[in-house]
């Protein structure tokens, strides 16, 4: 797998402006440099602009040696998922039926909060069509490879992020998640995504999957993660569903020392089946949080697989985004996406609205289970990342991607925060990702719990020997 050409996370980047040492434009150089020599192969970038990129890092570069950075990730080199809206670029969304020459004036809430606080946009990354399943590929830029293994999927629908990150293509990223999308990629690329409580990061313009929809903050560490989720969690009036903005700092709140809070341990959730070398990854980074102080008991939330609700929930706003495009689309877009919204069409306003109270009850459940557990452990997915260009495993019998990403979508239903950090891996070499879930608005306790994670099972030590990262 290739790597940056700093080999700094975006917390060392900062502190190395600082310090004269590098300079925002070495540091988007290198960036751009591994995406000219590695991204054919893995195609993370749907669109790079290096023109921009270095003029955005020139005026870094001249804040840093002025003392004037404009935030605490000034000139860090990041990406964004072509799925949100960002001025002088098209945004695209992976579809062939979204016309490419037409204005784009408007950046969304989080290209708009990257540019105030002074990142460097190398440009935007490859997601499936209107990021509507799980893994990354669509009929506009093909197929996108697994870093650890090209033949194998990245997962998605935020794969190209996960591969920009990993790869050391882009410092930093943001995805989407309505089921899963930060968190499935970032698990199979073995970086660390977060998907913070419903509306901590404002999303313009609304998103038609509704309350399943979030944004959130992709990278190598809990702290660059923390970081880019204080740039992103502010108000914006384009979101009247915006939480206010946080009280504290997640880059502090993400120090919060965690030990002797309870955690309840759900190896399968009570009904999934999981992959043996992920659960043995997983448990044995469960018996380390144990010996690190943290309370740990194993125990089910107790709940029953929600996928006929979240199909409902899904399928619909499939359906009226796609009931909004060009005549003859049908024949165009990808036929997976087509299955979808010709499934959406057939639910009435009845079976949504019972989809809605099941996403509800869920929500008040897990609220209950948090009044004894302060967390909620789980793997992030319950199997090994597959062949690519597959919507799923090969030979499973499997029909549809909510099938294989069992622990994903349920706390998109329940819109918790929830967090993917890295937890090992496999006899192949293959990132494991453990899964993080806490009460609606605990994105601290969340963070803190995650950096501990990260404590205990250290990246740059936790790889497989001869590894290139």
């Amino acid at each position: 797998m290739p790597s940056t050409g700093t080999l700094l996370t975006a917390s060392e980047l900062v502190a190395a402006y600082s310090s004269g040492e590098l300079s925002p434009v070495e540091a988007t150089k290198a960036s751009l440099d591994v995406i000219e020599q590695h991204d054919k192969e893995f195609n993370a970038f749907t669109l790079v602009d290096p023109e921009v990129a270095l003029d955005q890092a020139r005026a870094s570069e001249e804040r840093w040696r002025e003392g004037n950075p404009i935030g605490w990730l000034d000139g860090v080199p990041a990406s964004i998922k072509d799925m949100f809206l960002t001025q002088g670029w098209p945004t695209l969304r992976g579809s062939v039926c979204i016309d490419r020459d037409q204005p784009w004036e408007v950046d969304s809430p989080v290209t708009a909060r990257m540019r105030e606080n002074g990142l460097v946009l190398l440009g935007k990354t490859t997601t499936p069509e209107l990021g509507w399943k799980g893994v990354t590929d669509n009929p506009l830029d093909g197929i996108t490879r697994n870093p650890w293994n090209p033949a194998l999927t990245p997962g998605g629908s935020s794969g190209g992020s996960a591969v920009a990150v990993a790869t050391g293509m882009s410092e930093l990223s943001v995805g989407t998640d309505g089921g899963g999308s930060v968190r499935i990629p970032a698990s199979f690329c073995g970086i660390v995504g977060f998907k913070p409580t419903a509306g901590r990061v404002p999303l313009f313009p609304a998103s038609p999957f509704g309350a399943l929809a979030h944004a959130g903050p992709m990278a190598r560490s809990v702290d660059d993660v923390a970081l880019l989720l204080d740039v992103l969690a502010t108000t914006d009036h384009r979101d009247p569903s915006a939480l206010a903005p946080p009280i504290g700092t997640y880059r502090e709140a993400v120090r919060r020392d965690v030990r002797g809070l309870r955690a309840a341990f759900s190896p399968a959730l009570g009904y999934i089946d999981v992959d043996p070398e992920v659960a043995q990854a997983v448990v044995s980074t469960v018996a380390a949080l144990t010996e690190a102080g943290l309370s740990v008991e194993e125990a089910d939330p107790g709940f029953a697989d929600p996928v006929e609700a979240f199909d409902v929930l899904w399928s619909t706003g499939a359906a009226k985004w796609l009931d909004s495009f060009p005549a003859g689309s049908e024949e165009r877009i990808d036929q997976g996406l087509r299955r979808v919204w010709e499934q959406g069409r057939t639910y009435s306003a009845s079976d949504y609205l019972d989809a809605q109270a099941t996403r509800a009850a869920l929500g008040i459940h897990m609220g209950e289970f948090h009044l004894r557990y302060d967390v909620l452990i789980t793997p992030t997915m319950p199997i090994q990342p597959f062949e690519a260009g597959h919507d799923v495993p090969p030979g499973s019998g499997l029909e549809s991607w909510p099938q294989w990403t069992r622990f994903t979508y349920p706390f998109n239903m329940t819109q918790q925060p929830a967090i993917t950090v890295p937890a090992g891996f496999t006899s192949q070499g293959l990132p494991v990702g453990l899964q993080i879930v806490g009460p609606r608005h605990s994105d601290d306790l969340v963070l803190a719990v995650a950096k501990l994670v990260e404590e205990i099972r250290p990246w740059a030590t936790d790889r497989p020997a001869g590894s290139p990262r």
